[in-house]
């Protein structure tokens, strides 16, 4: 029978046989049974429970005057197996497997030191004191969730055991837990949010949180302090996951594979100092590796290169071999485990065969081996796909056949008659790849063979110039084939190749069947082009078509209040924006979504730079986005000007970029449009809404500087696939139904017209009303003008309006008309304003009140509350000194973040009673219940890192409103900002601080009228018509002819001449 798989199947066979044990033989069967459990699963809590408790009333029941019922000489047979010692040392065994599983040790651990108490009780002795005030040290240095009650449990220990002794030893436990403490607290966040998902009974979102905490211990065990405790705690972590919800997830058991043997190879190295009976056999959890996931070809290939790494003989690694093959479920996901196994155990041949010492046996294994593989996997590939299985597209154990006849045989006909057949395979054919390769094969045979006298290329007798003709040859015949994926680089290559090797009649020959190929080629890639912008047509056209006929209709519901829409639209990004905003005439017209292909496959470390000058001849480039996760190659969305450029691109599609070969696709129906999740949602709470429906490429949310009412964003997935997977969770809901998510896709080509009565400009807004007016009044009135669909005046708290007004009419037309008749009517000796209502301009700053504001008023920017009168007081509440000591600013807050995030991010700091969000000046106002916390804040939210790298501080309220917000700019294609003139930064003097003179402003010559301040009215001229000779009274006189002022002036020449 085989053996069971995972902890809850080993208890219930375990237990299946303690049912039927009746006898001291099939209770020691049951024990043998256990410590295969325990062997399988070392990490188990389940397991190890369940074991010590059985051995525990093992114990128990074979002591005289046990009910049990054993036989008189079973029990004392039992009483010499199973002896108090062995029971307690079981416990203790169980307890040192599971002591780092934070969360659930307790359990184990309590249920021990229960039994040791129990015996003490029943015979105190010193040394019983002693073992157990040993065991609450060790156990109180060591992190876990329960750490007070173990405290506490200690404490009413020695109270009752040690009363002398007891302010010492708990003095001596407190300051030797120290560490433990801290160390637990820094992953109390963690386990709490394990907690909460796994009591919600969500196996996904255990999963998630499960991960997210692996991946953070990980990077723990990286630094220098506290090393040896958190590579523990890392595999108590492990433990915990692989006996629990991720027992059968893959990745999760590669993670913990490379995390062992990188700590293996640290270890050797000498850069951990890690002792090495402290890191587990490899060997031990790949054999448990593959026993949970038979079906995974990347755990049996680290077996088998382990087991060879460990130098065992060729039988048993044979043996492991022979497990994956006899393992029903090794094609479970197609030939991918299937081949990912073959081609370790061929390696592992090959690498025995060409070792230098390599025994004759070894090297006629491989001969029969690796053929013998090929013919394997060939018939397992046929058996599961019939005639449409044409083999590894990488021909990974080809390769490796090849290579061990080139070096180890030397039989270089043979493995060109394995290229041969290759080539005949249409799979291997179509790729420009496998040419390549067999090139180069052909180049590393003719290099090597110059000293020798047999040559695996032909001697050009007439020239007497040795020539690779073989290569030559597998150029001339890649392009024959008319389906190659990538002609482009073969022709390169091939004319290269000519250049530098062949003779000028071969060269010529080339560069007539390039021309040739070339025509072709060209012709090809225009017919792709056009089917695929066909293709693109179409199926855009059918989105289009599927949406308008799913779109819901439009539903007025005239109330007495404007109720706000559940959902903003697309529109509602752009058509929001105040005057004031900063318009982009470039950035209206991105067409995101349709401009834009995904590179894939780049080199790590790619620059920007280089990924333009990739594509620099295929139009204009707006902006480029690199985003590489997880140890993955880099992948870039490239946003071109317009449509035709993303088409044109896809041509570099299979190019080299460097030494990788890169994967141009389209990006379009990648992008959803999202909105209506809960306020508090961050990036990380959309990718785990969308973790299930692929790879999430980015996510953008919008700029709140000039709506702080925003709550939508982008989400562009690295496949079509990912997002019409994502368009499925349309309508889910969320948070307890309070919201109802939508995520459809992003397409500004569909973007919706407002509608209602202000859109269709039906809805009048009336101002300067009498207070006392009715709706009846108005709906009288307005009704001469046209009919009147709805009527609604705005009331305040005791019942009043206040002044104005909102009438619907029923067309555009008539609400024209009650204007032209209505403006400026006299109503209750009030001329009335009647004027198109206009939509509010929205708010750019968001406040959220909390407990115990009542008293706390708005804090507004200086440049918000100029002009504006200070509003009279209604109420008695706190002064304002004590708000000013209990408020503080926070900067560094992005402008893509609201206020729900914001408090929810800086709760846990303190009491909140008001937080004013100021996206515009790149922070907030925080007013906390009480001046201590201002204190205790600064010391927390200083340096506090949050999304995208950025880190917050405090500072006082004024220095909020001198800052501004940071400037996005998400193109590559706009110069920079060019930074102030140093004129400006340049401190100015005393002279250039002055205010300029004021400019004087005088009458003009020859006009009456009202004279400006300074002049006064005229003086009596003398009979000749002079006036008086002051000069001080020449401001009051009479206009001066120009012949006058000709006359002054040569006066005063003369005066000057004398």
């Amino acid at each position: 029978m085989a053996s069971p798989v995972g902890e809850d199947n080993w208890v219930d066979y375990v237990d299946h046989q303690l049912r039927e044990a009746a006898d001291l033989e099939t209770r020691v069967n049951v024990v043998e049974s256990f410590r295969r459990a325990v062997s399988a699963e070392p990490g188990s809590l389940k397991v190890w429970m369940a074991y010590c408790e059985y051995f525990w009333s093992l114990y128990t029941d074979c002591q005289p005057g046990s009910d049990a019922g054993w036989p008189l000489d079973e029990q004392q047979l039992g009483r010499e197996t199973f002896t108090l010692d062995v029971a307690l040392n079981l416990w203790q065994q169980g307890y040192e497997a599971v002591q780092y599983r934070l969360g659930d040790s307790h359990e184990l651990w309590n249920r021990w030191v229960s039994l040791e108490m129990e015996l003490l009780a029943r015979t105190a002795t010193e040394a019983g004191v002693r073992r157990i005030t040993h065991l609450f040290k060790n156990r109180l240095a060591v992190p876990h969730a329960t750490w007070d009650n173990t405290s506490q449990m200690f404490s009413t220990f020695l109270s009752e055991y040690n009363r002398q002794a007891y302010e010492t030893e708990m003095e001596a436990a407190t300051r030797n837990a120290r560490d433990a403490k801290r160390i637990y607290s820094m992953r109390d966040p963690f386990e709490m949010k394990l907690n909460l998902a796994a009591r919600s009974g969500d196996v996904e979102a255990v999963k998630a949180a499960t991960t997210e905490y692996l991946n953070w211990e990980i990077k723990q065990t990286k630094g220098r302090k506290d090393a040896a405790i958190n590579l523990q705690i890392c595999f108590g972590l492990f433990a915990r996951a692989l006996t629990g919800v991720l027992v059968s997830d893959e990745a999760t058991w590669l993670n913990f594979v490379v995390f062992i043997s990188t700590a293996h190879s640290e270890q050797k190295s000498g850069v951990s100092r890690i002792p090495a009976n402290v890191l587990p056999n490899m060997l031990d959890v790949l054999q448990r590796a593959v026993h949970h996931l038979p079906w995974s070809g990347p755990l049996w290939a680290r077996y088998i290169l382990a087991a060879e790494e460990a130098g065992l003989p060729f039988t048993d690694i044979e043996r492991i071999k022979h497990a994956a093959t006899n393992s029903s479920q090794l094609d479970r996901d197609g030939m991918t485990g299937v081949l990912d196994m073959y081609a370790a155990w061929c390696g592992y041949l090959k690498r025995t065969a060409m070792n230098p010492n390599a025994s004759e046996e070894a090297v006629d294994l491989a001969e029969v081996g690796l053929p013998s593989a090929l013919e394997d996997v060939k018939h397992w590939g046929k058996r599961r796909y019939g005639d449409a299985y044409q083999g590894d597209p990488s021909f990974r154990l080809e390769k490796i056949l090849i290579q061990f006849l080139t070096e180890k045989k030397e039989d270089i006909d043979g493995a060109r008659a394995v290229w041969e057949q290759l080539s005949a395979i249409e799979l291997y054919a179509n790729s420009y790849d496998f040419w390549l390769h067999w090139y180069l094969w052909e180049m590393v045979g003719f290099t090597a063979s110059k000293s020798k006298t047999r040559s695996p290329t032909p001697v050009t007798i007439s020239q007497g110039l040795r020539v690779p003709s073989y290569a030559t040859q597998v150029f001339a015949r890649s392009l024959k084939v008319r389906t190659l994926d990538w002609p482009e680089r073969i022709m390169e290559v091939y004319l290269q190749h000519c250049n530098d090797y062949e003779l000028a009649e071969t060269l010529r020959e080339a560069q007539d069947t390039i021309y040739k190929v070339r025509k072709g080629v060209n012709k090809r890639r225009e017919r792709e082009a056009a089917q695929a912008a066909e293709a693109q047509a179409a199926y855009a056209a059918q989105l289009r078509e599927q949406t308008m006929t799913d779109a819901p209709e439009a539903t007025a519901s005239p109330g007495p209040k404007r109720k706000r829409e559940d959902a903003p639209s697309e529109e509602d990004a752009a058509s929001k924006r105040p005057k004031s905003e900063p318009a982009n005439g470039v950035d209206a017209k991105r067409d995101r979504e349709n401009t834009s292909v995904f590179v894939a496959n780049l080199p790590i470390h790619t620059p920007v730079a280089k990924v333009r000058q990739f594509f620099r001849e295929y139009g204009h480039i707006n902006n480029i986005d690199i985003q590489s996760r997880d140890g993955a190659l880099p992948v870039a969305l490239v946003e071109f000007r317009a449509p035709e450029d993303a088409r044109s691109a896809l041509l570099r599609d299979g190019k080299y970029f460097d030494d990788q070969v890169v994967q141009v696709t389209a990006a379009t129906d990648c992008t959803l449009f999202v909105t209506n999740y809960p306020p508090e949602a961050d990036e990380l709470y959309v990718r785990g809404l969308f973790k299930d429906c692929g790879e999430i490429h980015n996510i953008r949310f919008p700029s709140l500087k000039y709506n702080t009412k925003r709550r939508f964003c982008y989400v562009t997935f690295c496949d079509r696939a990912g997002a019409a997977a994502a368009t499925k969770l349309d309508g889910k809901a969320l948070d307890g139904g309070k919201f109802k998510l939508s995520a459809k896709f992003s397409d500004p080509g569909m973007k919706q017209q407002r509608q209602g009565a202000q859109a269709e400009e039906r809805e009048l807004h009336v101002l300067n009303l009498p207070r006392t007016t009715t709706e009846e009044e108005l709906r009288g009135i307005f009704s001469k003008a046209g009919k009147v669909a709805n009527v609604r005046i705005p009331l305040n708290m005791a019942g009043r309006g206040y002044g104005t007004a909102f009438i619907v009419m029923e067309t555009k037309e008539e609400a024209q008309e009650a204007i032209k008749m209505l403006d400026t009517l006299i109503l209750g000796n009030h001329a009335i304003k009647v004027e198109l209502s206009k939509p509010l301009n929205p708010k750019t700053t968001a406040t959220v009140r909390g407990p115990g504001s009542a008293g706390s008023p708005e804090v507004e920017s200086p440049a918000a509350s100029a002009g504006s009168p200070p509003a009279a007081p209604t109420h008695t509440g706190p002064k304002a000194a004590e708000i000013a000591a209990r408020t503080t600013a926070v900067l560094g807050i992005p402008d893509t973040m609201n206020d729900a995030r914001v408090r929810s991010l800086l709760a846990r700091v303190g009491t909140i009673v008001k937080l004013v969000l100021h996206p515009k000046h790149g922070g907030a106002i925080v007013e906390f219940a009480d001046a201590a916390m201002v204190g205790r804040a600064a010391l927390a939210i200083d340096g506090m890192a949050i999304e995208g790298g950025r880190k917050l501080r405090t500072a006082p309220v004024a220095e909020l409103f001198m800052q501004k917000a940071e400037e996005r700019v998400d193109r590559i294609d706009q110069p920079p900002q060019k930074p102030a003139p140093a004129s400006l930064n340049k401190k100015q003097s005393a002279a250039e601080l002055m205010p300029p003179p004021p400019t004087i402003r005088r009458t003009p010559l020859g006009r009456g009228g009202k004279r400006g301040l300074g002049f006064v009215g005229g003086i009596k001229k003398d009979v000749n018509g002079h006036g008086p000779p002051s000069i001080g009274a020449s401001a009051g006189t009479n206009s001066k002819s120009n012949a006058d002022f000709k006359k002054l002036f040569l006066e005063g020449k003369a005066a000057k001449t004398d």
